[in-house]
């Protein structure tokens, strides 16, 4: 075998970098909203999995009404039998506010040089990004993808013009290297809110086809988000 023939076999048996999503919030609880948008951000950019990151203690949000052990069971069933969604409960480990970038410098870590990390965000979390513990480092450890949703028109603030201008790209199939940019995916609009269910709950009505059967059934089956609690 030639020297040509040596490298490509090489290349062949070389492991492509790993693409992985990283999807944070309260979950408080996780609904259709969540994991579809999930869902589609895996497919669309052939992601190998999207882990859902469940916070303990958010620091730009209000205490979640139920405990961190409930919201983890839920989202745990949530994707159960859906292969790109994962569940990674490393903040609810952590005795101290779940900021993105701790949970980002411990996830690089685990990955090779050349994997690529995705943080998925709304574009409302992306408007409070300069709010955010070390926000400057983000993009040192990942890739940033914004959903956005076709009714979402309003400017980012100031602090991030600069930073959409120098690290921004137009498509999200580009994205090059494992961190460093950022770019913009459109989502199918689903007026699904965590708020919104709670609200349901606490007054008594369904909430069937807003959640996964599997989280309805442990919700009912815990008595969560009702008038009594």
């Amino acid at each position: 075998m030639g020297d040509l023939g040596k490298s490509a076999a090489a290349t062949a048996l070389e492991p492509r970098p790993r693409r992985i999503g990283v999807l944070g919030g309260t979950f408080d609880p996780v609904h259709v909203g969540h994991l579809r948008g999930a869902l589609e951000v895996a497919e669309s950019l052939t992601l190998d999995e999207v882990r859902l990151t469940p916070s303990a203690r958010p620091p730009h949000r209000d205490t979640p009404q139920v405990s961190a052990l409930d919201r983890l069971a839920m989202v745990e069933c949530a994707v159960v039998g859906v292969a790109p969604l994962k569940v990674d409960d490393r903040e609810l480990k952590r005795d101290k506010p779940s900021y993105t970038i701790d949970t980002l410098e411990l996830m690089r870590a685990e990955l090779a040089a050349d994997d690529q990390l995705f943080l998925l965000l709304g574009w409302d979390a992306f408007c409070g990004l300069p709010t955010w513990h070390r926000w400057e480092e983000l993009l040192q450890h990942c890739h940033i993808l914004v959903l956005q949703r076709p009714d979402a028109d309003s400017e980012p603030p100031d602090a991030l013009r600069n930073l959409l201008a120098a690290r921004s790209v137009s498509d999200p199939l580009a994205l090059d290297g494992p961190s460093g940019q950022i770019a913009f995916v459109w989502q199918t609009p689903l007026a699904v809110s965590a708020t919104q269910i709670r609200q349901l709950l606490a007054s008594g009505k369904s909430v069937r086809f807003l959640v996964p059967d599997a989280v309805l059934a442990y919700i009912d089956a815990h008595g969560l988000y009702r008038a009594s609690n």
